[in-house]
């Protein structure tokens, strides 16, 4: 299979419902569908009052905040984060997230593509 480059504009792709959150939606900008070997690109994007139900993976989380303030709990530590923040979530960690803000909050997440079992 021959990679391309992929060039788009986030309001290109469908948001769709996040299973375990409220109020949530996640645009899969990038990812193995695409030829992407290493890393999935996605947008979060979380109404106010809106959360992300506590859950662990065992994949990391890159997050870069690029809109709006969230409280975090990672492990069993809180922050408050807003725009500009970078947090790194390690793998098997328990994480969860709240919209505390008056606007809705929009993050990028990057996450490892699972390797195919050949």
């Amino acid at each position: 299979m021959s990679v391309k480059e992929k060039i788009i504009h986030y309001s290109e792709v469908k948001p769709e419902e996040v299973k375990g959150a409220v109020k949530t939606r996640i645009r899969v900008l990038i990812s193995e569908k695409d030829g992407a070997p290493t890393y999935a690109m996605r947008i979060f994007e979380v109404d106010p009052g809106g959360e992300i139900l506590e859950h662990t993976h065992p994949w990391e989380h890159e997050i870069f905040i690029l809109k709006g303030k969230l409280r975090l709990k990672i492990g069993d530590k809180y922050y408050e984060v807003s725009e500009g923040t970078a947090i790194y979530i390690p793998p098997n960690v328990p994480h969860a997230y709240w919209n505390i803000g008056q606007e809705v909050a929009v993050f990028i997440c990057t996450i490892p593509i699972k390797p195919s079992k050949t």
